[in-house]
């Protein structure tokens, strides 16, 4: 972070020999690079940052000392203000009149910053400046939009190397452009951030969802729906009002306030309150997958990594006290079945602690937070610890899944919950006769189904194991006097219960292959005479090139058994 954060600030010296106009906001370090912001009276274009480069290139080459001295506020907002960098100022009004500022000068340039930095520009090896983007700043929409150059750097050629090819790669994989190259999915104005699915994205969507309700009947979970509009009065009581309103989409019928749900557990409350509940029958899981909306600003909505509305999986089992820890060790279990065995992901884990605005005493939360860490430890799963970043209504784990390029990406979550219970006065009738609370468990596994998508897009690169890919085999007639058995090919597979397409058009066969090969097709099946006069098909994967001729048996035991394993 030392090291990017330094070439953060040869960045704002360049562009401040170049553009002397600009006015500096802020230059943190990020994961995997750095950026600055900028106030401009430009739009920075690429030949822009080539030129802003060569100029860094030179600041690293004059081997300038990183220099820090500290002034009293006063004289410090005498100095930045002097230089009209007016963000700088704000910062430093919004900090103690007794705090000591510290600066960082390099050459000419002079940098309000708590550092630290390397101890000379020359340390810098290897950078490139990657792209410009608007950002607003101190992060308000009310507030002046500014130029953010985004930039990476590393201490040796290679490893920036490779980087941009990660870079490239990713760009090459993202979601959005396979989803539109592979007729998955499509975003219109009409909509922003409410994603449209077509029948390819539903065959790949339904495939998840049936797979999620398969194994989740297997492991004991019932599952139910609940409506999206609910009124005002369930979400005060269940806190959601006072703790994420500004979230929230809200309509009126009849006069009354209503809200759209931006999370299911007060539905599925009120499922469980629907009728009177033994201790026998607990845990009582209920899993829904259910349609919920959330408010994003425009500016960070993303294909279908960030919507206004997706669904989530969520689960939500009530239990008694006693049960909690083993709960959360099944549904460790369960998640890494999906991710690991199923989805080939490696992942790692988060526990989270009591958030600065919260509903509940600490000696709940340290229940509820012992229970997590317990499974954990049972489990013998290592896991890093954020303090005071769970949920208003209990702490959580949360799973992070490391996709091909490295990439992590937060699904999962289990999130142990005294408090709804508390507020919605849910009970059990316990082995004495009498009342008891019982403990709520709160749990996703793919998280948002539009976001474990995107992921899979990116991850397969859109070649989806054969179970999910929309179409699993195309089938080519050489001739149109092949046609007549291409056809029957295809409805055989199809009544076999492989999802399988004809393509009688008039075009050659290297084409159609080409162009299937694009689509991410996983076999493709050629008929001409050879075939014809065997009742065989000559069969192309899409990674493994000609498999030579097979039977239809043949072939479709092949497929099928790749099904039903789940084979990646």
């Amino acid at each position: 972070m030392v090291y990017r954060h330094s070439t953060s600030h040869i960045l704002a010296q360049a562009v401040k020999r170049l553009y002397p106009e600009a006015r500096l906001a802020i230059g943190p370090a990020i994961a995997d690079g750095f950026y600055y912001d900028f106030d401009v009276p430009r739009t920075f274009t690429p030949e822009d940052l080539e030129r802003i480069e060569r100029e860094m290139e030179a600041i690293v080459a004059a081997d300038l000392p990183f220099e820090r001295f500290e002034l009293p506020r006063d004289q410090a907002l005498q100095l930045v203000r002097r230089a009209g960098e007016e963000y700088k100022a704000e910062l430093i009004s919004g900090l103690g009149p007794d705090e000591v500022i510290s600066f960082y000068r390099q050459g000419e340039f002079v940098d309000l910053c708590a550092g630290p930095h390397v101890p000379s520009t020359g340390r810098i090896k290897a950078f490139k400046l990657l792209s410009v983007a608007g950002a607003y700043w101190r992060g308000d929409e009310r507030n002046k939009m500014l130029q953010r150059i985004y930039g990476t750097s590393f201490p040796k050629a290679s490893l920036l190397k490779d980087h941009l090819f990660r870079l490239e790669e990713a760009k090459r994989r993202d979601h959005r452009k396979l989803g539109v190259e592979l007729d998955l999915f499509s975003v219109h104005e009409s909509g922003p951030g409410f994603p449209f699915f077509h029948p390819k994205g539903m065959v790949l969507r339904n495939q998840l969802e049936d797979f999620w309700r398969h194994e989740h009947a297997k492991n004991g979970y019932q599952e139910i729906r609940t409506p999206i509009i609910l009124r005002q009065e369930l979400w005060e009581r269940s806190g959601h009002w006072d703790h994420y309103k500004e979230n929230m989409y809200f309509t009126s019928i009849d006069d009354e306030n209503y809200a759209i749900k931006p999370m299911n557990c007060p539905g599925g409350i009120l499922v469980y309150r629907s009728k009177l509940h033994s201790y026998r029958e607990l845990p009582i899981r209920l899993g829904e997958l259910g349609l919920v909306h959330r408010h994003e600003l425009s500016g960070v909505l993303h294909g279908l990594m960030r919507v206004r509305c997706f669904t989530q999986d969520d689960a939500h089992i009530y239990c008694r006290p006693g049960q909690v820890e083993e709960e959360i060790v099944r549904i460790i279990d369960l998640t890494e079945y999906f991710y690991r065995e199923i989805f080939g992901f490696d992942y790692h884990v988060e526990l989270s602690t009591k958030p600065e605005k919260a509903m509940g005493s600490d000696e709940v939360w340290e229940l509820a937070t012992n229970a997590l860490r317990g499974a954990l430890e049972t489990r013998g799963l290592k896991y890093k610890v954020n303090e005071g970043d769970g949920a208003f209504y209990g702490p959580k784990i949360d799973f992070h899944l490391r996709d091909c390029l490295g990439r992590t990406w937060q699904c999962g979550t289990i999130q142990v919950d005294f408090l709804m219970p508390e507020k919605f006065e849910l009970h059990y009738i316990g082995e004495d006769g009498e009342r008891h609370r019982p403990v709520m468990i709160h749990r996703v596994i793919y998280g948002s189904l539009e976001r474990f998508i995107a992921i899979l897009t990116e991850h397969f690169a859109g070649a989806f194991p054969v179970w999910l890919a929309p179409v699993q085999a195309r089938v080519f007639p050489i001739t149109d006097r092949h046609g007549p058995y291409a056809r029957e090919v295809t409805e055989t597979l199809g009544r076999a219960g492989i999802r399988v397409e004809f393509d009688g058009r008039n075009e050659k066969v290297g084409y159609k292959i080409r162009e299937a090969q694009v689509q991410k097709i996983p076999y493709m099946l050629v008929v001409g005479d050879r075939e014809l006069e065997s009742g065989t098909v000559a069969v192309r994967h899409r990674a493994e090139g000609d498999l030579g001729a097979m039977t239809l048996d043949a072939f479709s035991e092949r497929v099928l058994v790749e099904i039903h394993t789940k084979a990646r």
